[in-house]
C-alpha cells in the first residue's frame, strides 16, 4: 500500500505518523520499564490488534508497573480493578441500582466501562467473578438485567497474576485464558537495567510523572491502520498450520482455538506495522506463537510428567512445521522479483 493510499483510506495514518504515534508510546513506556524493549512493543502491539493481555511472571518484576504505564501514555478512560476473593461480578460488570426519587432502577457502570482496564492479581477471583469477563472481552458488550451496553473503543483488559503462589487463588478456565490474546513475562532484567532502576527509581516513582502521549483518538487510527496491513495467502495458510500442528500434537490434550489462529494474524499484522511495514512475514507467525498460543494449550498427564512446558511445545512446533511456499501467483500479485531488489513473495502489489 503506497503512501497515498493509506492517507486516502478515512481513519488512517500515513507511515511517518503512525511510526511517530507508535514510538512516542513505547519511549514513554521505557521511561518506567528499564531494558524490556521487546516486552513493551508486544504490549503495544496486542492493544493495536484490538486484544487483551495476560501478563505472568514472579513477584517484583514489574507486572503491574508495565500494565499501568501502558494505561497512562494513553489519554483515555482507564479503571483499575484489584481482584480479591470477595469480589463481585457486579463490581466488575455494575449494577442497576433503586432510585427513590424517580422511583425507578438505573444502571450504575462497573470497572469494565474503561478503554483500558487493570486487572491485579487476576486469579485471586472466584471464578464466578472472572466470568464476569467473558463477555466483555470478547463480543465488547456488558449485559446486566437483560439489558446489553457497548464498551468504549478501543478496549483492552491487561491482567496480571504469578505462577508460582498458589495460595488463595483460582486457576483461570480454559474460556478465560483463550480469551487473552497473548502472554507475556516480563523476566528479571540484566545487571546494567537493574543499576539503571536503581538510579531512577530510588528517590521517586517515575510512573507518577508520567504524563500522556497519545489518546484514544489517535489510537483508534492506530488500529484502522493496522487492519490494512497485508497479508498474503501463503501466510494465512502458515497461520492454520501452525494452530493444525497444536491439534494434533501427541504431546497436547487441548489444542489451539479458531479464536488463537484470528488472534494470532492480527497481532502479526500490529508488529508487521510497528516494523514499518505493510505486510506479514512468516517470521512474525513464528515470533508470536509462543506468547499468542502456549496459554491456550493443554499438555497431556505424560508431556506434564516429563517436566514439559507449554512455551517448548510450541517451539518445537515451529521448528518442524515447513515454511510456507509461495503460491501460484495470479494478475493481482506482484511478479516475484531477482533476489537483491527488496521485494519479496509476501509484499501487496503497490499501483
Amino acid at each position: 500500500m503506497t503512501q497515498q493510499t493509506w492517507d486516502e483510506v478515512g481513519g488512517l495514518l500515513p507511515h511517518d505518523q503512525f511510526r511517530a504515534a507508535s514510538e512516542a508510546i513505547v519511549a514513554n513506556i521505557e521511561q518506567v520499564i528499564e531494558g524490556k524493549t521487546a516486552t513493551v512493543r508486544l504490549a503495544l502491539a496486542v492493544l493495536l490488534a484490538e486484544g487483551h493481555l495476560l501478563i505472568e511472571d514472579v513477584p517484583g518484576v514489574g507486572k503491574t508497573k508495565l500494565a499501568k504505564a501502558l494505561a497512562r501514555s494513553i489519554d483515555c478512560s482507564v479503571r483499575r480493578i484489584q481482584f480479591t476473593p470477595d469480589l463481585l461480578p457486579s463490581d466488575v460488570t455494575g449494577v442497576s441500582v433503586y432510585n427513590q426519587e424517580t422511583h425507578d432502577f438505573e444502571f450504575r457502570p462497573g470497572a469494565v466501562f474503561a478503554n483500558l482496564v487493570v486487572g491485579d492479581e487476576i486469579n485471586r477471583a472466584s471464578p464466578k467473578t472472572q466470568s464476569a469477563l467473558l463477555e466483555c472481552m470478547e463480543e465488547r458488550q456488558v449485559t446486566v438485567d437483560g439489558v446489553t451496553y457497548q464498551l468504549q473503543t478501543p478496549f483492552m483488559v491487561i491482567a496480571t497474576q504469578n505462577p508460582i503462589e498458589m495460595e488463595g487463588t483460582y486457576p483461570l478456565p480454559e474460556a478465560q485464558r483463550d480469551r487473552f490474546t497473548a502472554r507475556i513475562a516480563m523476566g528479571y532484567p540484566d545487571p546494567g537495567a537493574e543499576l539503571a532502576m536503581l538510579d531512577g527509581h530510588g528517590a521517586t516513582d517515575p510512573l507518577q510523572e508520567l504524563r500522556p502521549v497519545s489518546d484514544a483518538a489517535t489510537v483508534r487510527q492506530l488500529i484502522a491502520t493496522v487492519r490494512q496491513v497485508h497479508v498474503a495467502d501463503a501466510v494465512k495458510q502458515y497461520a492454520v498450520d501452525l494452530v493444525t500442528a497444536s491439534r494434533e500434537a501427541p504431546d497436547l490434550r487441548l489444542g489451539a482455538s479458531p479464536r488463537a489462529t484470528l488472534q494470532l494474524l492480527r497481532t502479526a499484522r500490529a508488529v508487521a506495522a510497528l516494523e514499518g511495514r505493510d505486510y506479514v512475514l512468516p517470521d512474525d507467525l513464528q515470533a508470536l506463537a509462543v506468547p499468542v498460543l502456549a496459554h491456550r494449550i493443554i499438555p497431556t498427564a505424560d508431556a506434564q510428567l516429563a517436566r514439559r512446558t507449554t512455551d517448548a511445545i510450541v517451539s518445537e512446533l515451529v521448528h518442524r512445521l515447513a515454511l510456507p511456499q509461495e503460491r501460484k501467483r495470479t494478475p493481482y500479485d506482484t511478479p516475484r522479483p531477482a533476489a537483491g531488489n527488496g521485494r519479496g513473495p509476501y509484499e501487496p502489489r503497490r499501483p
